[in-house]
Formats: C-alpha cells, structure tokens, sequence
C-alpha cells in the first residue's frame, strides 16, 4: 500500500503551517536574539523599534503574564533572556506587527548593552569547570578494572563527533488564535503537540484545557520539533494574549539555524581490552556532551548514549560513565537516533583501533563479539538478538569477502583511487527510555455511513505513521483503507500525548488504535451474529465489505451491519488506552528491561576516495535489516533508505561549526553542505531479515524511524579504511569526514 499522503503531497494540496488560511487581523511576529554568546543584559532599547510602521507591540520579559520559563526537565531556559545572555540567538524581545516583512524590518532597530562574559563552547572545558547540568551517569556491567589486569591487549583512544542541522524542510513556526473566555488554538510544527500546550500554559498562566494544539502534519521533524518547537509555539501564544489578537511567526531558513540546537557533539574517551582470540574482555567509555546552554532533551539523550554504548556486542565487564555538559551554544537537542549513534562511534572506534594494532580487519574482531540469546546489556535487560542473524544473512547474500578482495584488487591496481569497505552492525532499543511515557491514546469513530475516523497521538511528520494507523484500522475493521480518515494531533482529542520520537510513535498509537477498533468490531459482531444466525462472533469476520460467516459470504455488508447497529443504539466510538507492558528501568542502580524489542541489522559499506582531491563516493550500501513482518514494506523502505543517507551525511560532509566566540559559522546552505542525489550511494540494498521471531510492535512490524541512520556509522570507517590503502598513517576519530579532512589525512606532512 502506498503512503496515504502521496497523492496530495505530489500535486502541492497537503497542508503545513504556512497552508493554514489566516483570520482576518493576523499579526506577525519576529524576535530580537542575542548578538552574542554569554552576557550580562545592561539595557534594552526597544524605542526606536515602537516607533517603526505597523509595530502592534514589542514584549520582553518583563511583560509575561505567567512564568519566563519554558524549560521542561531542568527549569533553566527562559523565554526570552532577562538579566543574561546564554547563546548567541537567545531570543530577547519579541515584536508584533501588521506584517511579517514589517516585524523584521523593526527587530532591526531594537539595540541592547550586554556586558561580555567568558565563552565556553567545548564540553571537556565545560566539564572542568564543573558545570554540568544534571549529574554524571554511569552503567556498570561487571569489573573492568580488575577484567583489564587479564587482558592481554589493552588500547586506549580518543574520538571527536560533531552536531548534524536537522534541516527540515518547513522551519519551526506556530500559529496562535484567541479563543473564548481567554483560551487560546495554537497551531504548531510540534513533533510534541502536549509539550507545545504545557510550555505554553506556563508562559501565559492558562490552564491545560484553555490551549488547544493542533498539528495536521510537519514537513520533517527528525528531533528537532521534539521540545525546541515550544519556544516558538509560547512566543506566539504570550502575543497572542497580550495582543487579543491571531499571531504568527514562521522562521526564516538562517533564523533557525542560528537560533536552534542540533544533534548533540561528543568528545570522548575510550580503554578497550581483548584476549588473543579477540574476544572483547572489557570496556570503559567516557563521553562528555556538548548539551549547549541549557538543559533541552539532553539528559535523555546523554543515558541513551550509554544505553548503546556497547552497540550490537557482547561485553561481560563494561563502565560507561557520561556527563552532560553547558556550554555557550544553542541547547542542544533530540536528532535521528537520539544519543545512540554517538554511543556507538566510540566502540566502533575502538574496535577500529585494536583491529589496526592486531592487524586484521574490524569485521573479525566484529563478528566474533555480537550479543546472542541471554547476554546481558549493561543496563541489565537480557537479549533477544538477531545480531548473528542479520550479520549471517548479509554475508550470505552480498559476500563481504567478494567484497572486500574487490577493493584489495583495485587497490593493487590504481594508485590515486582507493577503495575502502567496513561493515556496520547496529542494535538499536525501541521505547522511550522514561517508562511512562510509553503510553497512548486513540479515538475511533465509525460513522452511520460505514466510514471510519481515527485521532491518536501520533503526529505525521513525513515518516507514514498515518499510513499505518489507516492500515491498522483498516485491517481490524476489514474495510478499504481509503474508507479510513486520519485526523490531525489535537490536544482536545487526544490528552497527554508522548511526542513522537524514539520510534515509537507507530507501536504506541498504533496499538491504541488496535484495541479500540477491536472494541468497536466486536460491538458490531454481536448485532451481526443475530441478523446472519452465527454461533459465536468468532466465526465472524468482514472482507471487501461483506460479513462473513465461518469464511462464508454473507448478504450482509458492512455499510448495514453498523446503521443497524447505531438503530440498536449500539456505542460506535471507542477511546482507547496501550501501555507497553513489561518495561522498567530503575536509575537507583542503573539495571532494568527498559526496551520492548530491539532493531537489529547489519550494513556493509563500500566506498572509492579521490586521493588526489580529497573527494569520495559511496558506492554501495548493502544490508540486512530487521523489520520484523512488515506491514508497509514501501514506507519502511523509504525510511531506511533516508536514514542511511542522513547517518552518510552525518559521518561526512555535514559539519556544524562555531567560532571561538560561539557564532555559527556554518549558518546557511552555502556552508553548510548535505547529501544531494550526486553524493548519495550509487546502490542501496535492503535484505528484509527472515525471522519468525514474535515482538511486541504493532502487527509484528518493528520500527524502523532511527536504527537505520546508524548504518551510515560504516561510511566513515570505509572512508577511513580507503585512506589506510593509500598512506601508512592511521587517522583519528574524528567525523565528520569532510573532504578537507580526508586530504589532510591522506598528506599528513603537508598540512
């Protein structure tokens, strides 16, 4: 089945925020940010900005109703800066006016006296200087130190892993409306539509039932939208209440550059010990992230480094200890993958590390330590693991060693062109890891009319949720799924919704979609059973819109069977409640069963590097990957082969940069580079693992959002690996793997 949304996005009439036709005496708004990146606030001079065509008013801090804060875990973010700067595009003042072209024109004006203090943009620094947001964590799985006395070989290294732009196509924005008796309907690109409502109550001092947020779809959200869509979502609002009037703000492409957090940098460290038959004896790991000035998403996102800390191995003695640092950037936020792709460059790096010192390829050392059936995870939870599988089934259908003696082969043979080829295995765990937020709603109506609506939670973001909820409905009601509607994310529909992340969003909505669907079906079945004289609603089913009876078709159509049920006065909505049972996760002592499943897969990576220029190509990215049984193969494979791709640019060519002073760089698409269709793989092969293994996603299908950006991991190895053909040096860990970094690799001496 194709993605539902197809059709509309291809002839331009799906709506995003900026499709929503405005009410009549919309303003605009456009905010102040700071030109700097840490300083005391002298003065605001807001007076010749006032003063300016059409400016409605100007808000600072000072003129909040309810609370400057919009901080979610630590309450350590304000709205709009008062007393101090933080960040260099720190929001300060707020401007409304008659028009968005207007309201920036005036922001221009506004000047502010900001005493300079000390800026920190390193995490090592940050962590130095004890300024940590929460406490270190830190998973302990056996005795390393005692462990690494027995080892026979023990390697130490360093990585370095930059930030990644989410660079969605639509920009953060929101859309605030006055309401009645003092509500407000606001309108946000939220990947979380509660956090937008709870950010925005606290702002305006309203009550959660006065802020109804809807979202009909995101145009790409990849994190980004997870908690850094509030602040604009609360600027808006807090208009919107002083103004009485509708208020808009979408940002331009440079604004939310500037002005947002990106993937989490990590510097690390790591000690890794293995016996003579390169089994991984211990491990100890290190990382402190750069969390940026204030707290955001990135504690979770710091322990869910550490929860796949040790990638797809087994590892018996393993300390992993991780530190959240502030620093002077924007807060930095949720991306693709959320803090498990740093976790795993490191240990691929000190895989990488130990196969050069014991010169054999980082595919031995690989393969012989994947976590099998019972192992234990660091953080306690036992495996149930397709790692050895997936690795297996790749190698049997691509042949890693044909592979790779092609690439030896030309090597031998061309002397400025090298080929390298690395191998990425990847364990990923699907579950928020905060176990309470493993929950959802759904709300099903079928109408007299036989068709059927259905709201959740889940908010459609390009990734085809809402395909697989009208599939779920679809399959359990057994009707077309064009007879099935998928309604915007509303807060008044549905309540206390989790955001959509951690690849969860299909499981959890999904499964409450199921459960009500089933309530309703077997409501309907009940009044079926009479009017076709069926022993037991079990012999019932419906297909192609007929009842049929122990699989035999009846004159009974669906259409019929539900009006006579609403004649019966039968209930034909449901709303419907899923916790994902069975998970816990105690940080007291760091152990518990935190995941539903987990994604296994394994991707082999081969790439050609120009080591004249410093250029490369990908040539192919060949894996096989855990799916479960899926139940949309063309949207799981569009989200495989994009995450491939955003994990290549990732490792490559995407490269946040700040200057010492804490100012983007690298602050629009002139410099700031990501993968086009001339630098994606030449080839990309997905082998669906054959597995029969039950789980706990929606109709057997696993997620599949995050694991497959970690595929990309193998890009930058295989670049690495091309490099080590060339020249007798080894290069550090430090993605990404610009061309620039590449020459000064391949010519060490020179640079």
């Amino acid at each position: 089945m194709k993605n539902i949304d197809s059709h509309s996005h291809v002839r331009g009439e799906s709506i995003y925020l900026d499709d929503i036709p405005l009410v009549e005496g919309t303003l605009f708004a456009c905010v102040f940010d700071s030109p700097i990146a840490h300083g005391k606030i002298k003065s605001i001079d807001t007076s010749e900005a006032e003063k300016c065509d059409g400016v409605v008013r100007v808000i600072t801090a000072k003129d909040l109703i309810g609370e400057n804060q919009i901080g979610g875990i630590v309450p350590d973010e304000p709205l709009l800066a008062d007393g101090e700067v933080h960040f260099c595009g720190q929001p300060i003042a707020i401007v409304v006016a008659t028009s968005e072209e207007l309201a920036r024109k005036a922001a221009k004006k506004i000047t502010a006296e900001i005493e300079p203090l000390e800026v920190v943009t390193d995490p090592r620094v940050a962590a130095a200087n004890s300024d940590l947001i929460v406490p270190p964590k830190t998973f302990v799985l056996g005795d390393t130190a005692a462990a690494f006395m027995d080892c026979e070989f023990v390697f130490e290294g360093r990585t370095e892993q930059n930030g990644q732009e989410h660079l969605y196509i639509e920009t953060q924005g929101a859309y605030a409306v006055p309401m009645e008796n003092g509500g407000l309907k606001v309108y946000s690109s939220t990947q979380g539509p509660t956090a937008v409502q709870r950010a925005v109550c606290r702002v305006t001092a309203l009550p959660m039932h006065k802020v109804e947020v809807d979202v009909q779809r995101l145009g790409g959200g990849f994190g980004g939208k997870e908690d850094q869509a509030n602040a604009w979502a609360a600027i808006c609002a807090v208009a919107t209440q002083l103004t009485k009037k509708p208020v808009k703000y979408a940002l331009h492409r440079m604004e939310d550059m500037r002005m947002t957090g990106k993937r989490h940098p990590y510097s690390s460290d790591y000690k890794i010990g293995l016996d003579k038959n390169l089994k991984i004896v211990a491990y100890e790991a290190t990382f402190y992230q750069n969390a940026g000035a204030a707290c955001d998403l990135s504690p979770p996102v710091l322990e869910r480094t550490l929860f796949h800390c040790t990638n797809s191995y087994y590892i018996p003695n393993v300390t992993a200890t991780a530190y959240c640092c502030r620093t002077n950037l924007p807060p930095n936020t949720a991306f693709r993958g959320f803090g498990g792709p740093q976790g795993m460059f490191v240990i691929e790096s000190a895989i990488a590390h130990a196969a050069e010192k014991f010169g054999v390829s980082a595919s031995e050392i690989q393969r012989r330590n994947l976590i099998d059936d019972g192992d234990e995870f660091p953080y306690g939870q036992k495996a149930e693991s397709e790692a050895i599988t997936s690795w297996t089934q790749a190698d049997e259908k691509y042949d890693l060693a044909a592979l790779q003696k092609e690439a030896d082969d030309f090597n031998a043979n061309s002397k400025y062109f090298k080929k390298g080829v690395a191998v990425m295995p990847v364990c990923f765990g699907i579950s928020f890891t905060k176990t309470p937020m493993n929950q959802a709603r759904s709300l099903v109506h079928v109408y007299t009319d036989g068709s059927v609506a259905v709201s959740t939670g889940a908010v459609e973001m390009g990734q085809g949720v809402n395909t697989k909820i009208a599939q779920v409905a679809a399959t359990v009601f057994g009707i077309d799924v064009a007879d099935v509607k998928v309604h915007t994310t509303n807060t008044l529909r549905i309540a206390n919704t989790s955001p959509t992340a951690a690849s969860a969003a299909a499981d959890l909505n999904g499964k409450a979609t199921q459960l009500a669907c089933d309530t309703i079906r077997n409501r309907l079945f009940e009044v079926a059973k009479e009017l076709v004289e069926a022993a037991s609603i079990n012999d019932l089913s419906v297909r192609d819109g007929f009842v049929f009876r122990n699989d035999e078709k009846t004159s009974l159509t669906w259409a019929s069977l539900v009006m006579e049920a609403h004649l019966q006065r039968v209930n034909l909505s449901e709303h419907a409640h899923y916790a994902t049972p069975g998970i816990h996760f105690d940080w007291t002592n760091a152990k518990g069963h935190p995941f539903a499943y987990h994604v296994y897969g394994t991707a082999i990576v081969g790439v050609t590097v120009d080591c004249l220029r410093g250029r490369y190509e990908v040539d192919y990215v060949k894996c096989c990957h855990d799916f479960g049984t899926s139940m949309n193969t063309a949207v799981d494979l569009g989200q495989i082969e994009g995450g491939i791709v955003q994990g290549i640019g990732w490792m490559t060519m995407e490269e946040v940069v700040y200057d010492a002073d804490g100012r983007l760089r690298s602050n629009a698409l002139s410099t700031y580079k990501v993968p086009d269709i001339y630098s994606v793989p030449k080839e990309i092969d997905v082998l669906q693992l054959e597995t029969s293994r039950n789980n706990l996603a929606i109709f057997n299908s696993k997620a599949v959002g995050e694991p497959p950006l970690m595929y990309g991991i193998g890009a930058y190895f295989a670049i690495r690996n091309a490099i080590k053909s060339f020249t007798d040096r080894s290069p550090g860990f430090d993605c990404p793997f610009t061309p620039e970094k590449v020459l000064l690799n391949l010519y060490p001496d020179e640079s």
